[in-house]
């Protein structure tokens, strides 16, 4: 059997937790049969069971087209790019960026069509922000693939959950797989070099952020915590990649105004690589993911893989892999009911998210515990091989 995967990201150019996703998913399914990877981008390899692929857009197309829009006509053009031929038994989907590219390849090839959704446009309206009208197109394109989809990978429970709240499709279509983690790659590392790099103390506490500058990831509600958050741990903000200049420009704004009161943060303001994330994680007092919209939050295994306690706000699939009082604590998030999915009480939210975050940072025995739990439950639960397995499962069922 053989798979074609559709993706936005693969490496090197992976910035999200899809691309993630696709690259460890990929290494392990190679163990399990053949794959084929389209993506976006000029990477081109070949090996005995992998194939990549990379497609570049057709800068015609979006020539003179909306400011909103180029991004969008470019992305339908590597989906017409990508579906053009094909040797594999099945096509697998992630994100929109590909879905139209796997609805025709069902259609062209005769082929089953699986997607994963690692988030829903509907329950992410910040991204007409960035998108604008083309946030409709990207919609349209999602609710299409949902429909037509043989099978909907859901990356955890409360997303399953999304999608019918969502989407008017039998359940039976919906297969809760969580993603997982490299348990070789990500564990507790002894090296000081990016700390140091970065003017990290080595002997005093800190709180760190990992994510992008985004509505979503919440960094704007962590920011606004600072000042209730004890002023003698450091704060480190691993964030870059901002989605707007919008949103960039209110976090360059709020970290210059925590500054002028509270002198140890750090904001790292690139993506790093991962054996200094890994070095961030395994140091850290506190993580805190403070995400507004989370389907699975592959962060949170990252760093409970590494050693580090957790604090999360409880939304989405993040209640499956952090538990509270035995690997991290969540604080409650009640969103909105105007559309935008941010927190009723933002400053209660902040506020929370300081306390949560302070009970950890005054008491070493319960880092210590939540950090060895943490390492215990991304062993027994969340691992790529297992998440290969199933993945195959499903494919032999359609095929």
């Amino acid at each position: 059997m053989k798979v074609v995967f559709y993706t936005n990201e693969y490496p090197p150019h992976t910035y999200g937790g899809a691309g993630v996703a696709v690259e460890y998913l990929t290494r392990e399914l190679i163990k399990l049969m053949d794959v084929e990877v389209r993506c976006f981008g000029d990477q081109r390899s070949r090996g005995s069971r992998l194939q990549v692929t990379g497609f570049k857009p057709w800068k015609e197309l979006a020539k003179d087209a909306h400011k909103d829009y180029g991004k969008a006509l470019e992305a339908l053009s590597v989906n017409l790019q990508f579906c053009k031929n094909n040797s594999a038994d099945i096509v697998h989907c992630h994100t929109w960026y590909t879905n139209l590219g796997g609805f025709f390849a069902k259609i062209l090839h005769k082929i089953p069509f699986v997607m994963t959704t690692h988030s829903l446009e509907p329950l992410r309206p910040w991204k007409r922000e960035q998108l604008g009208n083309a946030y409709d197109l990207s919609s349209w394109i999602e609710r299409n693939a949902v429909q037509a989809a043989d099978a909907i990978i859901a990356v955890s429970g409360g997303m399953k959950d999304d999608i019918l709240s969502c989407y008017d499709i039998p359940a039976s279509k919906v297969h809760v797989i969580h993603n997982g983690i490299d348990l070789q790659e990500y564990r507790p590392s002894a090296s000081s070099r990016a700390r140091r790099q970065w003017g990290i103390s080595l002997d005093k506490p800190y709180v760190l952020f990992v994510g992008r500058i985004t509505r979503q990831k919440g960094i704007i509600h962590l920011v606004n915590a600072l000042p209730h958050i004890d002023p003698s741990a450091q704060i480190v903000l691993c964030a870059g990649a901002p989605d707007t200049q919008a949103i960039a420009a209110e976090m360059e704004a709020a970290v210059a105004r925590i500054r002028r009161t509270r002198k140890n943060v750090i904001w790292i303001q690139k993506m790093l690589p991962k054996p200094d994330v890994i070095e961030l994680y395994s140091h850290a007092a506190v993580f805190c993911c403070p995400s507004i919209y989370e389907p699975f939050g592959i962060i949170n295994v990252e760093a409970m893989a590494c050693g580090a306690p957790v604090v999360a706000s409880a939304t989405g699939g993040i209640p499956e892999v952090v538990v509270p009082g035995k690997t991290g604590l969540l604080v409650g998030l009640t969103p909105r009911q105007d559309g935008t999915y941010e927190p009723k009480d933002a400053r209660k939210f902040s506020r929370d998210l300081a306390a949560a975050i302070n009970r950890i940072l005054r008491d070493p025995m319960l880092q210590k515990r939540f950090a060895c739990e943490g390492r215990r439950r991304v062993e027994a639960h969340f691992s790529w091989a297992g998440v290969a397995r199933k993945t195959l499962q499903l494919y032999r069922s359609l095929v």
